[in-house]
């Protein structure tokens, strides 16, 4: 493989040619400068509903990961199939000498976390995440509101939502795959607001967790230890007093879903409504659509400040102006063509904290108490 330090152009292979590829990958490679789309890996294409030789027939297609793999051409692998493939297809990978991209939920354990951490190390080869809700709007002006700091003060209580009315359960692995194999809630919704959680605030000091499944009625615990969650309720604990919550439901009726609840010692933040983005591209809009990422203003945060003589006074927040989920690959193509670990925007490290916070709220559901972590 060539040196990924050589070229300012790098040739990106994508595995798998669902929803992920499709919608959060494919458009995103195609405008960053330093990435060519240059392979697909789709093992049945006449069977599927889509087919990404018909769909990109100027790049080259395989049907088996050895032959993918073995392509002295490709520099960078992403891998868009589903959580309980990630391990090994990440592995086979770098030991092919490629850099690697891997979509949410990283992996299924921080065990394995680790042991893909160390591999990419011996091989000299990059890791990213795809935390891409890193890059919502809402949480970039989260960010810069703890930033400022003199706007909230001291943050004593932060809430973090992906609430939705869906009774049905899914029929893909979404609704079928256990959270052993990095299936549920917990892993499909749970990382992405436990990685923003974490992104604001590091490690917790300790997790108390109740993760149930509101289609059934039921809730993990001693009487019902093989519960597949639906839903989380979440507690992280700082040694600051802070108190992170993070809940998930699909039994929520709301004509407007919560989003964060930010409450600090001089306002407070709230925000309905999920980020633009994901709707938007399902819906066909082009990443250079002037309205891509933007919300209308019926849609502002709320912004409640305390004044110098008590008095408490709302405003609306809007967001910041989009980065939208391009920075993402923006940031990583610098990072690959500088071959630097350092610039990587999600490192498998980050990605293996969040997993170790995922696997204390398992056990704190399982056992009904709060567990510390180191």
């Amino acid at each position: 493989m060539a040196n990924s330090t050589s070229t300012s152009t790098l040739n990106v292979g994508v595995i798998g040619y669902g929803m992920s590829a499709t919608i959060f990958h494919i458009p995103f490679i195609t405008i960053t400068p330093s990435l060519k789309l240059h392979s697909i890996l789709q093992r049945n294409p006449k069977d599927s509903a889509s087919s990404a030789p018909h769909d990109h027939p100027d790049v080259r297609h395989f049907t088996s990961l050895g032959q993918f793999l073995a392509d002295g051409d490709l520099h960078v692998v992403i891998i868009t199939t589903p959580p309980q493939t990630h391990f090994s297809i990440a592995q086979q990978a770098l030991r092919a000498g490629k850099h690697v991209l891997v979509e949410k939920p990283f992996v299924p354990s921080a065990a394995e976390a680790d042991i893909l951490i160390d591999l990419a190390k011996e091989k000299g080869r990059l890791i990213c995440v795809y935390q891409n809700r890193r890059w919502d709007s809402d949480f970039l002006t989260v960010q810069r509101l703890l930033a400022e700091g003199s706007t909230l003060g001291r943050i004593v209580e932060f809430e973090t939502h992906f609430d939705r009315f869906r009774l049905d359960k899914p029929s893909n692995w979404k609704g079928t795959l256990r959270m052993d194999q990095g299936g549920s809630a917990l892993y499909d919704l749970g990382t992405h607001l436990i990685d923003q959680v974490y992104v604001l605030f590091g490690m917790p000091k300790s997790i108390f967790a109740t993760l149930a499944s509101q289609r059934d009625g039921l809730m993990l615990g001693p009487q019902h230890p093989d519960v597949e969650p639906d839903s989380v309720t979440a507690q992280l604990f700082y040694d600051s007093g802070l108190i992170a919550f993070v809940r998930i439901a699909v039994a929520s009726i709301e004509t407007q879903q919560p989003r964060f609840w930010v409450r600090g010692t001089k306002g407070s933040y709230r925000k309905a409504g999920l980020d633009t983005q994901e709707p938007q591209l399902k819906a066909g809009m082009k990443t250079s659509d002037s309205s891509f990422g933007r919300e209308s203003p019926e849609w502002n945060g709320k912004l409640t400040v305390l004044g110098d003589d008590g008095s408490m006074h709302e405003k609306d927040c809007p967001n910041v102006e989009p980065e939208t989920y391009s920075k993402i690959y923006e940031l990583f193509g610098k990072a690959l063509v500088q071959n630097r670990e350092q610039d990587v925007p999600v490192p498998a490290s980050q990605a293996r904290d969040v997993l170790r916070i995922i696997e204390a709220a398992k056990e704190s559901a399982r056992n009904r108490r709060e567990v510390e972590l180191s």
